[in-house]
């Protein structure tokens, strides 16, 4: 390791002399922290569960993708349309009244055309909307922080839940392969007043 010289160390006074300390009680790492402070206990040791070899995980490793999610999540979601209507729906055999198709744009870009799509449909009368989103592509490059698989394909119905949208729309669903699979929704709207 080599030594400071004494250039070196003029140089470190100077500089220190211009700055201001995070602390101002404690001048240099050395001090003892004031008395009035309690001493902060060390964190209490988490359990970890047992594990023998040979043995599978009893839980799922935390997935970056929320993808294979998304679907489970419409799946889950309690049907507030007819229920003949909705088999129907998921079978492919009713005929949306109107598409959008939101490939290749940006959130900025979608989320405007989106809000305009369903309101101008709801207002004409139009129940079944068709909104293509693509499936998405895989663009993450390693990095400490995951892209997500297919951006607009997990914002879309996040929109659709939230004002102005959300009291317009009555059901979201994935759309029948037939009308685009995993990369449409089909948005059942609210009968308009």
């Amino acid at each position: 390791m080599r030594r400071l010289t004494e250039a070196d160390r003029r140089a470190w006074e100077a500089y220190r002399r211009t700055t201001d300390p995070l602390d101002r009680v404690r001048r240099d790492r050395g001090a003892p922290p004031p008395p009035d402070a309690a001493p902060v206990p060390a964190p209490a040791p988490t359990s970890v569960p047992t594990f023998r070899m040979g043995e599978r995980a009893k839980t799922a490793p935390p997935r970056h993708d929320l993808a294979p999610a998304l679907p489970d999540a419409l799946k889950a979601a309690p049907v507030a349309m007819d229920m003949k209507a909705f088999h129907r729906l998921k079978a492919g055999k009713l005929k949306p009244d109107a598409k959008l198709d939101l490939h290749g744009l940006t959130l900025d870009r979608a989320h405007p055309r989106l809000v305009d799509f369903i309101l101008r449909n709801h207002a004409r009368g139009n129940r079944l909307l068709l909104v293509v989103t693509g499936k998405g592509k895989r663009r993450d490059e390693g990095g400490p922080i995951p892209t997500p698989f297919g951006v607009l394909r997990h914002q879309v119905p996040q929109w659709l839940r939230m004002p102005p949208l959300g009291p317009l729309v009555l059901q979201v669903a994935q759309a029948h392969r037939s009308h685009g699979g995993e990369g449409a929704y089909y948005v059942y709207l609210r009968r308009g007043r």
